[in-house]
């Protein structure tokens, strides 16, 4: 079993950044690629940015350029927005995927942009 735990979301104006971070604990050993993903009203969870343990990464397109991703140690992962516009608002989630081909989410942040 793999926790993760968000942090870092939050109200900002159009424009703005935010950072958010990931710290994941039980069995780390099992974490291959962690990543973020979005949900807006009404819409499907999608992709945001995803990175393996081999320090490959991709993005969604919408946000190439803006968001950056990163991983401090094996079970920790940051996303920095920049240049946030009102369609990122969302709840963002972590998520973690394992060796054994299994999936793991956090609970997710906010994220809110206004014009």
């Amino acid at each position: 079993q793999v926790q993760l735990v968000e942090s870092g979301g939050g109200l900002v104006q159009a424009g703005g950044s935010l950072r958010l971070s990931c710290i994941a604990s039980g069995s780390i050993f099992s974490i291959n690629a962690m990543g973020w993903y979005r949900q807006a009203p009404g819409k499907e969870r999608e992709l945001v940015a995803a990175s393996t343990s081999g320090g490959s990464t991709n993005y969604a397109d919408s946000v190439k350029g803006r968001f950056t991703i990163s991983r401090d140690t094996k079970n920790t992962v940051h996303l920095q927005m920049n240049n946030l516009k009102p369609e990122d608002t969302a709840r963002y989630y972590c998520n973690a995927g394992t060796y054994y081909k299994r999936d793991f989410w956090g609970q997710g942040t906010q994220v809110t942009v206004s014009s």
